[in-house]
């Protein structure tokens, strides 16, 4: 297989866009802002009481790699979809726009997943998901050349919840750590911590190089403070990603704390896919070799492009941030 900048492992799923008000999400005994797994028929309730929405290929670790590839990088994703129209769309979607998928649907009834993202005023989202088919990825799924002809192995937290995906990515990680290539892990949601708080501990002190948090997600994971979980993490990967909102951003390489300030392009519209999209700017950058203060605006104007609008993933390519 070719050699691309970075490969993705995640969950494969559509997502399903609507805005709605607080009280809606209060109504529903949602947690505004994070992430609930759901089955599939409170997704089927969700969904008709929204009415209008938007349908699109999501998915975090998959919408970053979209925003890799809208940069001019190689992007290559492993995820499972099922054998139904949601599938094919999903995948069509992903090679249409520059990024390799190879993976095959998956026979049986279990369909491919979807997020149904409740967008707030505030532009907060809640997203209610439904795995189906994308969290039983399996161990065979991750083929040993992909992930070997990869400078970064990107993968998901979300991904963590079923023991087969747990396997599946420990491989992956196993078989890029052994073909020098860089491990970069997104803890995804403060749920997800306190879900898998140990093992994603072990993760952190031993296969990851690059580790990408918001402020909530590694106080969670070191629970103590910004200063203190920023000291931890610098003692266990090589770089910390660490974003802030309107603070911007913090790069940790070694101990060393380089602050990278907010971009604004637009009016912020919605939140949903900015620690994605910042991701991508990050590892692109860093698939280039540029220095760390452009790898950390790359990462700031990905995500000041996306929350101007609605969706996850840009409207506009990246690859002309590049001038800026």
């Amino acid at each position: 297989m070719e050699q691309v900048d970075v490969v993705g492992v995640g969950n494969a799923l559509v997502d399903v866009l609507a805005t709605t008000t607080d009280e809606f999400v209060a109504d529903q005994g949602l947690e505004k802002g994070s992430m609930s797994l759901v089955d599939a028929e409170r997704a089927g309730q969700l969904y008709d009481l929204v009415g209008s929405a938007v349908e699109a290929s999501g998915g975090s670790a998959a919408n970053t790699m979209a925003g890799i590839a809208s940069f001019g990088g190689s992007a290559a994703y492993i995820g499972k979809v099922g054998d139904d129209d949601l599938g094919k769309v999903f995948a069509e979607e992903m090679r249409s726009i520059g990024v390799g998928f190879d993976q095959p649907p998956a026979s049986g009834t279990t369909g491919t997943g979807v997020s149904l993202i409740l967008v707030t005023p505030d532009a907060q989202r809640t997203m209610n998901t439904y795995l189906g088919v994308s969290a039983l990825l399996e161990p065979d799924d991750v083929v040993p050349a992909r992930v070997e002809q990869s400078k970064v192995l990107f993968c998901e937290g979300y991904l963590w919840d079923v023991d087969s995906a747990k396997r599946a990515i420990r491989k992956a990680m196993d078989h890029a750590v052994q073909a020098g290539s860089r491990v970069a892990l997104t803890l995804s949601d403060p749920f997800c911590i306190e879900r898998h708080h140990a093992e994603f501990l072990e993760l952190v002190d031993g296969p990851v190089d690059v580790l990408f948090a918001n402020q909530a997600e590694l106080t969670r994971l070191y629970e103590t403070d910004l200063d203190g979980a920023a000291t931890e993490v610098a003692k266990r990967v090589d770089l910390a990603c660490i974003t802030l909102g309107k603070e911007g951003s913090w790069l940790i390489d070694r101990g060393e704390l380089i602050e990278i300030e907010a971009e604004e392009i637009a009016p912020v519209v919605d939140t949903t896919g900015a620690g994605d999209q910042y991701a991508a700017g990050v590892l692109y950058g860093l698939s280039q070799g540029l220095p760390l203060p452009e790898v950390g605006r790359l990462g700031s104007l990905a995500s000041a492009e996306v929350i101007s609008h609605f969706g996850p993933r840009p409207k506009r390519p990246l690859s002309e941030l590049l001038e800026q």
